[in-house]
């Protein structure tokens, strides 16, 4: 069920040409081929030049020519018909015939030829596109705010309430969201600090505060988890859609313009930001855990075997990625996907903070005192309320007096 998960989800996300470093990371291609005849096959000059221009090539002349003797070079004797270059193609590629005494498979990958790629996709892409996604957000909500302002409530107040929301579910949400702002907070620390902390506050507090943040981020991911499963548990029967989203998504929720389509307890909108938070959560979770204990959980190089088998890499436009993925690289894609993934859930968690605060009057009064007035809840959850009141209406059997609210 997890690998089923997992490539779907790398399907989706691989839709996003230029954000995940998948193809950087892949075996180098290129539809246009280069006459290697002059080099007899060796690497040419339009070859270096393309790597510099940060264009991918056909890579294959070299993995491939690791020699007869290369992948089972004796110890110290003699090469044979192998040469050094052959060697270090051959340890670069991970093919050679490596015995180490520890370490066992992990300690025998001598270099890694990926390292560098998924470096400068760190230092670069990752980093413009995560504060621009970030940053976009932002400042995108609060142009809507100026432009928009602040969704009110239709009438006067009744001075009645409604359990929204229970004490339990209340500590769930709280318990996610305050745990994800940690984590974002620390992880933005650790991944700009380098760059852009260090010539501002020293490089001694800059080291510091990342040694500080890697001890948080990697104890508050266990909240994180825990509030993610309990929010999964207690709310997954609520965001099952159905066919009253479609009315509500047509009438944009009365976010834009001034009707206010009936709803269940989640609307379309929140059951979006729902699914969004249980499956990019999933991947910050099991990328994560790999993270915290490296080289033991090595499922993405199964996983992408089956990407290939079943034809996505080809089917959104990049070469198949070995399924012979060292330890190493796999640990590069975790975090390459915890990373993205975390942004992405950013811009979500931005736009969810921004609706239930200063964007809708008494939304937050939902998860603050978990009552709401019944204008409220008429206004935006008529249906929820109409239900609530036809409970209310009943004699409520001892089992369920918490169901009723």
């Amino acid at each position: 069920m997890l690998r089923h998960f997992m490539a779907l989800l790398t399907f989706v996300l691989l839709s996003l040409p230029g954000i995940l470093p998948v193809a950087a990371l892949a075996q180098d291609s290129d539809t246009t081929a280069i006459d290697r005849s002059a080099t007899g096959g060796a690497q040419t000059l339009e070859d270096i030049l393309r790597r510099q221009r940060g264009e991918t090539i056909d890579d294959r002349f070299r993995s491939e020519n690791t020699g007869g003797n290369a992948v089972m070079a004796p110890g110290l004797g003699p090469l044979g018909g192998s040469s050094d270059p052959e060697l270090w193609r051959a340890l670069r590629y991970n093919k050679a015939d490596v015995t180490v005494s520890s370490g066992q498979e992990v300690a025998k990958v001598l270099v890694t030829d990926g390292g560098l790629k998924w470096l400068t996709w760190r230092e670069g892409r990752l980093q413009i596109w995560g504060f621009w996604m970030v940053v976009g957000t932002a400042g995108g909500l609060l142009a809507f705010y100026l432009l928009r302002g602040r969704i009110p409530i239709d009438g006067e107040l009744t001075g009645r309430t409604v359990t929204r929301f229970k004490a339990i579910e209340r500590f769930g949400h709280w318990l996610l969201g305050i745990s994800f702002l940690v984590l974002g907070l620390t992880g933005l620390f650790v991944l700009f600090g380098r760059k852009y902390l260090a010539p501002i506050l020293g490089k001694e507090f800059n080291a510091d505060l990342l040694w500080l943040s890697k001890l948080v981020h990697n104890n508050v991911a266990w909240a994180f988890m825990l509030g993610l499963v309990m929010v999964f548990v207690m709310w997954v029967i609520h965001n099952i859609p159905n066919r009253g989203d479609i009315t509500w998504l047509r009438q944009f929720g009365g976010i834009i313009g001034n009707a206010h389509p009936p709803a269940k307890k989640f609307n379309a909108g929140q059951k979006m930001i729902f699914w969004s938070v249980v499956i990019f959560g999933a991947v910050i979770s099991i990328t994560g855990l790999s993270l915290l204990f490296p080289y033991r959980l090595g499922f993405l190089a199964e996983i992408y075997g089956m990407m290939n088998d079943w034809g996505l890499m080809a089917m959104v436009g990049l070469e198949e990625r070995a399924a012979d993925m060292t330890a190493q690289e796999q640990m590069q894609m975790a975090q390459a996907w915890h990373a993205m993934a975390a942004f992405i859930l950013m811009m979500i968690v931005t736009a969810h903070v921004y609706i239930g605060s200063v964007g809708m009057e008494g939304a937050f009064d939902a998860m603050g005192s978990g009552e709401v007035d019944e204008a409220w809840a008429h206004q935006h959850h008529s249906i929820w309320l109409d239900e609530v009141r036809g409970s209310d209406a009943k004699p409520a059997a001892p089992e369920q007096e918490g169901a009723r609210k």
